[in-house]
């Protein structure tokens, strides 16, 4: 009889196991696509709709799961998924919840990819998109067509907060989907599912896990988190048949910054706040824009619902009329500590620049003209980014 070297096999299913659970400061890493079944009664009893579906990679591991559960409480929903971006979890409910025929009603101040996504959608479909200003509820006119609307609060880039009481109650009595961009609250700003006296809630909330939660400036994530069961099922059902995943490692880096996202949250707040009083001091800009400011478009609202004065580490400016674009990219260019990149909520300050006329479809007379720059705040001291920009002010002398 012959025998064989057991090797191979043995290094593929091992006779001897270390115990897998033990308890620690971060929970285990999980890496699947393939996930082992004990029997096929563990096999066919389940289904898709379970709370733990694990099955196979795509529907969620512990890890996935884990760190599911802990943005949905921190958003004070119940049900979370995960998608590979903010961007995509923003398609996913387009996706799951509009067809062709339906209306859905944006804000002016949209964040630009939405926005470009529905307008395809539109295109392709027959989607009708609709434009209201967010610090105007009363321009929000829903007819019976109307299936969604976004909400962002505060709003892409130049951070209005919206009238977001009374747009989710006229969405309500419309029966209108409220769907809010939640990045800049990050869920800390204020509770999205319980926001006022009555107990309002939005919806769904679609959170870029790639800015406070991962916190590095290094990982894209994104979560859309429900309360209802039936919503997140329809939500879910779409999730699973466009095959939207994230990788095991990715969830447990982001779980691991979770800890510590409130800290890094509220020092960039703080030091945005250090920046907008030195900035409004500067004859360069015609206005500073931040929801905390007195003067900020929808500030009333802002103060209302963020009623512990939270606010993330954003602060946009715009400059004069006679600074044209040279100017202006001259003065991004010449700054050393704030990088030019996009997103925000990493160590690193970042600086981008706008052009307001080629980004708003409605006449905003809250806002001055002249080019914006919004200034995304890092962990940088807030003294050395404010020296970082008065030599960058130099340069326009």
């Amino acid at each position: 009889m012959t025998t064989h070297n057991k090797a191979q096999t043995n290094l593929i299913h091992a006779p001897r196991q270390a115990p897998q659970y033990i308890e620690t400061i971060q929970p285990p890493l999980f890496r699947a696509s393939t996930i082992i079944f004990k029997s096929t009664a563990h096999l066919f009893d389940r289904h898709w709709s379970d709370a733990y579906d694990y099955s196979y990679g795509t529907h969620g591991t512990p890890t996935t799961f884990t760190l599911g559960d802990n943005i949905a409480q921190i958003e004070g929903g119940r049900y979370c998924l995960l998608a590979p971006s903010g961007l995509s979890a923003i398609n996913l409910v387009n996706s799951a919840l509009l067809s062709s025929g339906d209306e859905v009603w944006v804000a002016d101040n949209i964040y630009g990819p939405n926005l470009e996504h529905l307008n395809n959608l539109q295109d392709r479909y027959g989607i009708t998109v609709e434009i209201y200003n967010p610090i105007d509820a009363n321009s929000f006119q829903p007819t019976e067509k109307a299936k969604l609307i976004w909400l962002e609060a505060a709003g892409s880039v130049t951070l209005e907060f919206p009238d977001l009481k009374n747009l989710v109650k006229k969405a309500q009595q419309a029966n209108v989907l409220t769907a809010l961009d939640n990045t800049w609250g990050a869920g800390l700003a204020f509770n999205a599912f319980d926001f006022s006296d009555e107990h309002l809630a939005v919806d769904i909330t679609v959170h870029a896990l790639t800015k406070y939660p991962s916190g590095g400036g290094d990982i894209l994530m994104g979560s859309v988190v429900t309360h209802e069961q039936a919503l997140h099922h329809k939500l879910f059902r779409m999730h699973a048949i466009q095959g939207i995943s994230i990788s095991g490692d990715d969830a447990a880096q982001i779980q691991r910054s979770l800890a510590h996202m409130s800290l890094r949250y509220e020092q960039q707040a703080q030091s945005a706040l250090t920046l907008l009083d030195w900035l409004k001091q500067q004859p360069q800009f015609t206005q500073v824009l931040h929801p905390s400011d007195p003067d900020a478009a929808g500030h009333s609202f802002w103060s209302e619902i963020c009623s512990t004065g939270k606010s993330a580490g954003l602060v946009s400016v715009i400059f004069k009329p006679e600074y044209d674009l040279n100017a202006v990219r001259k003065f991004c260019d010449s700054l050393n500590l704030f990088k030019l990149g996009f997103s925000w909520g990493g160590p690193v300050s970042l600086v981008m620049l706008y052009d307001l006329k080629q980004m708003r479809a409605l006449e905003n007379t809250h806002l001055q003209q002249g080019l914006l720059v919004r200034f995304c705040i890092g962990l940088e001291h807030p003294e050395d980014l404010i020296q970082d920009i008065q030599n960058g002010l130099k340069q326009l002398d």
